[in-house]
């Protein structure tokens, strides 16, 4: 230790080992089996497939094993983190280890992009039947502000409750350029996006009516089926679950967000329906006004700021009436009657003088589900629009008013016909007649035959045209001994 300070003599007191020696041979089989049975989705300790190894394998065939220490730390040597990662956490647990996409919206406006997806609320609900459940709203968020722009509540994520959330979009704020939806069937319907070229759901076929969101010409984006990183609406969810379902005007009522998470107060009271749509607008109008976001444009602001003040020199798509009432009014395909052109819908039929000219065709009927006696809007398969056809209420047996309407339909219709008759400038049927007869080509001469068949006659009669009998063949010639025999017969029955 001479010319070593004393504050140097501990690491150079200390041990050098540096290990490294010959490496332990191991049975490849019982390497295998370890391996296989350590690398499982059930994620079994090491220590339980080392005591499998020794006890299953190792000790009835003879073969000696290392220590548990020494072949766990060849497992980890050998065996990659990537790899445990994917055997026994599964695929999206080594998805995960890929560094998320960060996608900006700096680029974007505001009206250009929404996002559209569902809720249930961890609320019980009272309906205005009685039933009590738990209700669901679908909402559709601008994806440059985050501000929830338009929902609608119900029981079920249904395509009706999605068709009148975009109908009060474009009442509100008009038609946006993309949308980006759930691949689920309220919003991959035909009714939303019937035509797109890229629908994943339901068989495609060129006689489809187009979708609400497909005639407007908004482009449809889907996202990737559980994976909630691709919607930003996930994290209003997260906000809406906060401050909706755990707020004290609802307490009693909340349910938890899972089974084994419900509250001391589990099913204390549930929330009439319209009180808790109150609740839900007050609480949406609020969470858009709340200010000190902390999202790429907002910078402090409030949903509301940011939207507001992008909506205002951004270039805003207005829904023309025509427009709403394609986004208002649901949509069927419907055969018209063979006969008449008359529509039948849930029991009710609709006509219009025109319809006749629809006869046996199919169209596409436009309706408001609510009131379906206020009459159908229908357009022709190919999507342009026909007219307006209102229901044919039944009448009484005796009602002479309804008779009187009948009898003035008839005659409308005869009015129309014959307008329609004078309109063709059709000829008589004697002028048709004539014009065919000047042009008439003569008669095509009768040919001479080149060879003669005699043909010679038979009689007068009937009975001269009848076929000659065929003379019969003569009876066969029976023996004489036949005979005797017959009447020696004949003797011996007479003498008895």
């Amino acid at each position: 230790m001479a010319g070593i300070g004393t504050e140097h003599w501990l690491p150079f007191l200390a041990p050098r080992y540096q290990g490294g020696g010959k490496e332990v041979e191991i049975d490849p089989t019982a390497w295998q089996i370890l391996k296989s049975d350590y690398l499982r989705p059930e994620k079994p300790s090491f220590a339980a497939c080392y005591n499998r190894l020794v006890e299953d394998y190792a000790r009835p065939n003879g073969v000696t094993l290392p220590s548990a220490k020494t072949l766990q730390r060849r497992m980890d040597a050998e065996i990659t983190k990537s790899l445990k990662t994917l055997k026994r956490d599964g695929r999206e647990a080594s998805r995960r280890a890929v560094p998320p996409q960060q996608r900006t919206v700096a680029d974007l406006h505001a009206m250009e992009v929404v996002n559209v997806d569902g809720h249930t609320f961890d609320v019980f609900v009272r309906w205005e039947d009685g039933r009590i459940g738990r209700p669901v709203m679908v909402g559709i968020q601008d994806v440059y502000s985050r501000k929830l722009l338009a929902y609608r509540i119900g029981e079920t994520e249904c395509t009706l409750l999605t068709r009148m959330a975009f109908a009060d979009l474009f009442c509100l704020h008009g038609i946006p350029v993309h949308a980006v939806l759930d691949n689920g069937r309220a919003f991959a319907s035909k009714a939303l996006t019937g035509g797109a070229a890229t629908r994943f759901r339901f068989k495609i076929k060129d006689t489809d009516a187009t979708g609400v969101l497909t005639a407007l010409g908004i482009k449809t984006h889907w996202t990737l089926p559980y994976r909630g990183s691709s919607k930003p609406i996930e994290r209003t969810w997260r906000d809406v679950c906060e401050d909706i379902a755990k707020h004290p005007a609802v307490a009693g009522a909340y349910t938890g967000n899972k089974p084994d998470a419900k509250p001391e107060n589990y099913r204390e009271r549930a929330i009439p329906i319209a009180e808790f749509r109150a609740h839900v607008a007050q609480r949406v109008a609020a969470l858009n006004a709340r200010a000190g976001r902390r999202t790429e444009v907002a910078q402090g602001r409030s949903y509301d700021d940011v939207f507001a003040a992008s909506y205002a020199v951004s270039p805003i798509g207005i829904a023309t009436p025509e427009q709403l009432r394609l986004a208002l009014l649901m949509a069927e395909d419907r055969r018209c009657d063979r006969a008449s052109g008359t529509v039948t819908l849930a029991g009710n039929r609709y006509w219009s003088e025109d319809m006749i000219d629809l006869a046996g065709k199919t169209v596409t009927v436009r309706f408001d589900p609510d009131d379906l006696h206020a009459g159908v809007h229908v357009y022709r398969v190919t999507g342009e629009y026909f007219g307006h056809a209102p229901v044919i209420e039944a009448t009484g047996f005796f009602d002479k008013a309804g008779s009187i309407r009948r009898a003035k339909l008839e005659n409308n219709v005869r009015r129309k016909l014959r307008e329609a008759e004078q309109a063709a400038d059709l000829l008589h049927v004697d002028q048709v007649a004539e014009i065919y007869a000047a042009s008439q080509a003569p008669a095509a001469p009768v040919p001479e035959p080149s060879v003669v068949r005699p043909v010679r006659h038979r009689g007068q009669t009937a009975a001269a045209l009848k076929p000659i009998p065929q003379a019969r063949p003569a009876a066969p010639v029976v023996p004489s001994f036949i005979d005797d025999f017959a009447a020696g017969v004949a003797r011996l029955r007479i003498v008895e």
